[in-house]
């Protein structure tokens, strides 16, 4: 079959190539349409539990993250030019298009009780800008006075405050949210500069903003890394700038058509997707290296390039084509995780990698056909004798120290194995940050002064019309028994809710005294309903808590990047107590909120990293049949591509390298790539021992000198094109670099010792087996 590959290529080249860059034209094209993704990534599947209460949230009360903050702390907060600079900073951010609201000191509401019209006013409590320090003095009072805004605007034992921005729902999901993000925080900076001070800014939208804008300026970091790095090293290898230059142009055909085929699904640039061109271009040039150099062996051998070329195909094709599928069953598994965000990265992936595959083995050839034949010199490498150095020996060592080498292999799995007890699964919405980003600093100031700023929901369910205020208003009280549980934990800020809001009108029904800021009793709170009407500001602030038949209310709270282990700690806690006060039969309670989803979506992960590891293993297995018809060798063969993975997950729980969506891909992606080394070596050994019916010993020893450079060439450069992604500023995406790296090296040398001991020690046992 494959000879008649081989002639279909070289005979229908001009078609080939004509079709090849026809295809990579359009996706090209295609390509040059997409869009970076402004949409929070979703990892748990739809029909999760716990994701499918946020979507239930979201679908009554809109997006909970929509809320961007600026803190600014100083002990003169009040003083006159400082504040008037201030509230006019929040005046123009309130101006921008996209903005829906804006809370600050000098937007504050103060509520007026108007008997004649039977209503409560909501009026600004800063009508006019203060022109005296005297006037502002007075006003400060006035702030004091208002124990709503405490611990939501303003802190005063730190003298801290914030202005508050609320996003329209269409701008924060698109790239609007972008220009709106940078366009605030020029005006903060003014703020600034001007007032010799420094500000704080987080909350999702911006934390969103400044991590797509890292994606999208890693993304061309590292696809220019990846081609120096490649480009470079290949030349290394080959001392040939042609055959370098051709291999890297094949790879990036690959790379276009990755990008294209994103819009073709409608899928968008995400921390994932975004990874894919620079791994392609990494994981396609050890094609590039096995077909190129089995050409020039080939050559070196005859001289005739036409019989170069068809051998090359003949040979190589197969075990690459079997090593691509490996590879791409790797990424490939990632589909039955349910996960988008991993779905969307696994499809893409393995459909490249293929694609990839078919680019190299039908371009390389044909451009080959018409390059003249390679000089002398750039055959040199062929007689490395370096590799063949270290090959001789490990020749050597698998033919007699067997024992050594499964002696070293036991060792390095407890050692391994001890590690992986240490890992966790722990992850924190910034914690791909360094500690020193401004991001994670911000954030760290926000958590010290109003207990954190991201989204923690509780929705109420009472599963009847009115009845947040029906029945003597049992669930108001109910909610404030909550209140009181959650202030147990100085993880959450301060709540907002239709308890506050009833505490911020008692107290304008009594005078606007601070001591009635508090929840009266049914009969008193029966006489504030017939103030609540008509629709001022506040009756629609007070029903954005509320859904239309006020059925359903919500508590609103900030809290602190606790990280996933914390969280589940705090859920564990707080369920019972929600459980206590609402009875589950009359009631239903959410626990909900990006926070905890995103948090939660780490033990989604782990779950699925065992589940694909474990199809990845099983669809490898089943392509090694392809092989061979021997279960040990089908089995022992996978020892070679798993110790590794033991060996970094051991270094991950040595290094307190935690598992978080970054880091988990390196296991089947791992497993894929280090599976390819696997079927070179045994496509090898097979054609020594059935095709030239060589020994056992003898097959080896081809397989070893006879993949050994190209395994060596291709674990070279995986390793330095996946180092780059030690490049990044994500924490995640630098330790999957190196992990990924260091898995891929021990992968080679597992590959090209153990896999050969094993086989020689099963053809052994089965030669001594009675007949």
């Amino acid at each position: 079959m494959w000879n008649k590959i081989a002639a279909g290529i070289i005979r229908f080249r001009f078609a080939w190539i004509v079709l090849i860059f026809v295809t990579v034209a359009y996706m090209g094209y295609e390509g040059s349409k997409i869009e970076l993704s402004y949409q929070m990534a979703r990892i748990l599947p739809p029909n999760d539990p716990i994701e499918k209460e946020y979507q239930e949230f979201r679908k009554v009360f809109g997006e909970d993250g929509a809320i961007m903050v600026i803190g600014w702390q100083d002990p003169n907060l009040f003083e006159l030019t400082k504040f008037r600079n201030w509230y006019g900073l929040a005046e123009r951010i309130k101006a921008m298009k996209g903005i829906k609201n804006v809370l600050s000191l000098g937007h504050l509401y103060k509520v007026e009780r108007n008997d004649s019209l039977s209503k409560f006013e909501f009026k600004p409590l800063f009508t006019q800008l203060p022109s005296t320090q005297a006037e502002m003095d007075s006003l400060k009072n006035q702030v004091k006075k208002l124990p709503f805004y405490e611990g939501l605007a303003i802190n005063s034992k730190t003298n801290s405050t914030l202005i508050v921005i609320t996003f329209n729902d269409k701008d924060l999901n698109s790239s609007r949210r972008i220009t709106i993000v940078e366009e605030i925080k020029a005006m903060a900076d003014e703020f600034s500069i001007k007032n010799k001070t420094d500000l704080h800014y987080s909350g999702m939208p911006f934390i969103r903003t400044v991590i797509m804008k890292k994606i999208s300026g890693e993304l061309k970091l590292f696809m220019a890394l990846a081609v120096l790095v490649t480009a470079f090293i290949l030349w290394l290898f080959f001392r040939s700038l042609r055959l370098t230059l051709l291999s890297i142009g094949v790879v990036l055909m690959g790379v276009i058509f990755s990008v294209g085929l994103l819009q073709l699904f409608g899928y968008k640039i995400t921390a994932l997707t975004g990874l894919i061109p620079p791994l392609l271009i990494v994981i396609g040039v050890p094609n590039c290296v096995f077909l190129l150099n089995k050409y020039q062996l080939e050559l070196k051998t005859h001289g005739n390039k036409d019989e170069a070329i068809k051998e090359m195909i003949c040979q190589i094709g197969l075990s690459i084509f079997l090593a691509n599928i490996t590879t791409a069953i790797g990424f490939g598994v990632f589909y039955f995780t349910n996960s988008a965000l991993l779905v969307e990265f696994g499809i893409v992936a393995s459909i490249c990698v293929m694609v990839t595959y078919v680019l190299c083995l039908v371009l390389l050839p044909i451009t080959l056909h018409y390059m003249n034949l390679p000089k002398a010199r750039h055959l040199k490498h062929l007689e490395g004798k370096w590799a063949k150095g270290f090959l001789t020996k490990v020749d050597y060592l698998v033919h007699n120290h067997r024992r050594a080498i499964y002696g070293a292999m036991v060792v390095v799995i407890l050692v391994s194995a001890y590690g992986m007890t240490k890992i966790k699964a722990v992850g924190y919405i910034v914690d791909d940050l360094p500690q020193n980003d401004p991001v994670y600093v911000d954030l760290r100031f926000f958590e010290s002064n109003f207990n954190g700023v991201l989204p923690f929901e509780v929705m109420i369910d009472t599963k009847q019309p009115n009845g947040v205020f029906g029945n003597q208003a049992q669930v108001l009280y109910k909610i404030k028994a909550l209140q009181n549980e959650m202030a147990d934990f100085k993880e959450f800020s301060k709540p907002v809710s239709v308890v506050e809001a009833s505490r911020f009108l008692y107290q304008a029904y009594r005078g606007g005294e601070a001591k009635y800021y508090v929840l009266p009793g049914a009969l008193e709170l029966s006489k504030l309903t017939d103030y609540v009407q008509g629709d001022n500001r506040g009756v629609k602030q007070l029903n954005s808590f509320m859904n239309e038949d006020r059925s359903i209310t919500r508590v609103s709270f900030q809290m602190a990047d606790v990280g996933s282990e914390r969280i589940k700690d705090l859920i564990n806690q707080i369920r019972p107590k929600v459980d206590s006060i609402f009875n589950p039969a009359q009631y239903k309670v959410s626990l909900t909120g990006h926070s905890l989803v995103f948090l939660k979506s780490n033990d989604y992960l782990l779950g699925n990293l065992y589940e694909s590891l474990l199809i990845a293993i099983v669809l490898i297995a089943i392509v090694g049949m392809v092989l061979f018809r021997s279960i040990p060798i089908i089995l022992l063969s996978k020892l070679p591509c798993l110790i590794p993975l033991a060996l970094t997950a051991g270094i991950m729980g040595y290094f307190n390298i935690h598992f978080k969506p970054t880091t988990i891909l390196v296991f089947s992606i791992t497993f894929g790539i280090a599976s390819d080394g696997t079927v070179y070596f045994l496509t090898r050994y097979r054609q020594e021992l059935y095709q030239r019916g060589r020994t056992a010993s003898e097959a080896v020893s081809q397989a070893i000198f006879g993949t050994g450079l190209s395994m060596i060439y291709t674990a070279i450069i995986l390793f330095c094109g996946f180092s780059i992604f030690a490049a990044s500023s994500f924490g995640g995406t630098a330790a999957m670099g190196v992990m990924v790296s260091i898995t891929l090296l021990v992968a080679m040398c597992t590959n090209l010792i153990l896999l050969p001991a094993l086989l020689l020690s099963i053809a052994k046992r089965q030669k001594e087996r009675p007949s």
